[in-house]
């Protein structure tokens, strides 16, 4: 083999492994941005750039996995949705303590499913692997409820973080949907 035949074969070689490369990180960063959604764009806007926010999104991910999440059981179900019921008919009258009880059920929720929840930041960052739609209602409700105990937030505000939690809420508890609504949902999928 000559010496210019080596040269385009190391070339071609090199070439070939910098596609590779490069498929594989646009796979990945397709696999991420369709997983996380608006949490993706918040992550990249965080850290400054892509490279730096999938990385975080990825060891995120591989930290979430080691936790033992699990669906609740339908009588915990039942009873965080008796509470969630009690707790918004209570805003009525007093708003203040409704939207305190509100955090800490979805605290106690985040705790039967297997989240840790020591710290607040850390906490929304896990949600957002496995509830990437709904994470920033999370924060935006959090934030109130920390103005809220500074006497910074409204009544208005405080039902803003009602509605934020509500959200939230329906997406950790997972009710499933009534047989009649799969089917449903089914047989418009197969038009």
């Amino acid at each position: 083999m000559t010496t210019t035949t080596t040269i385009i074969l190391i070339v071609v070689l090199v070439a070939l492994a910098a596609g590779a490369y490069l498929a594989v990180r646009y796979r990945e960063s397709k696999r991420l941005q369709s997983k996380f959604g608006p949490e993706y764009d918040r992550t990249v806007q965080e850290q400054g750039s892509r490279l730096k926010a999938e990385n975080r999104l990825g060891k995120l991910e591989k930290r979430v996995k080691r936790y033992q999440i699990r669906p609740l059981l339908p009588d915990e179900r039942d009873r965080f949705q008796q509470t969630w019921h009690v707790i918004q008919l209570q805003f009525v009258d007093d708003p203040n303590t409704a939207v305190n009880e509100a955090d800490r059920l979805i605290s106690r929720i985040m705790t039967a499913r297997g989240y840790p929840v020591e710290d607040f930041d850390q906490c929304a960052a896990d949600i957002s692997v496995d509830h990437p739609q709904v994470v920033e209602n999370y924060r935006v409700g959090h934030e109130i409820v920390v103005r809220h105990v500074k006497g910074q937030a409204t009544t208005e505000d405080l039902r803003r973080a009602m509605l934020h939690y509500r959200t939230l809420f329906e997406d950790l508890i997972e009710v499933p949907m009534p047989a009649y609504a799969v089917a449903a949902a089914a047989s418009r999928r197969s038009r």
